[in-house]
């Protein structure tokens, strides 16, 4: 079990929860966690109670992916949260939200969300701004080459 602190760019927390830790690699970690909280619905897709959600923490990239399906293992899509690169301690896991979110359908269409607040954060310094556009195209790239957590979408392609 390990916690999972989701940052402003303020260091102020946002969200706090817990996940099983299922992997671990030298440059991040893979937690599964359970959308615990009431229906959420975004538009573009709906957080329900019991979905899973895999998710991959980088400490050399800036962004994380969220890989979220139904209970009964239908993929909903992922969701990709443009942030600082994590930091990854004993008990839990810290990362910094940079406002920049990528939502990708099953079929890997990518929905960029939040630009408008990305662009009128007057918190974010000049290499946060720098490292999210770059940490962004970085993810579209993986998208676009299906490599990776995108790796399932090639019977799409």
């Amino acid at each position: 079990m390990i916690t999972i602190i989701k940052l402003d760019p303020l260091g102020r927390e946002k969200v706090r929860y817990t996940g099983d830790i299922i992997h671990r690699s030298p440059h991040g970690v893979v937690v599964q966690a359970n959308w615990t909280m009431t229906e959420r619905d975004l538009g573009y897709t709906r957080f329900e109670p019991g979905d899973r959600f895999i998710e991959y923490y980088y400490t050399n990239r800036w962004f994380n992916i969220f890989d979220i399906a139904c209970p009964d293992g239908v993929r909903k899509g992922w969701y990709c949260n443009i942030a600082e690169p994590a930091r990854i301690l004993a008990t839990h896991i810290e990362q910094v939200d940079l406002f920049l979110d990528v939502w990708v359908d099953p079929r890997g269409n990518p929905l960029i969300l939040d630009e408008d607040e990305f662009e009128a954060a007057t918190m974010l310094h000049h290499q946060q701004r720098q490292m999210a556009r770059q940490g962004l195209q970085t993810l579209l790239h993986l998208l676009e080459n299906r490599t990776e957590v995108f790796s399932s979408l090639a019977a799409f392609s």
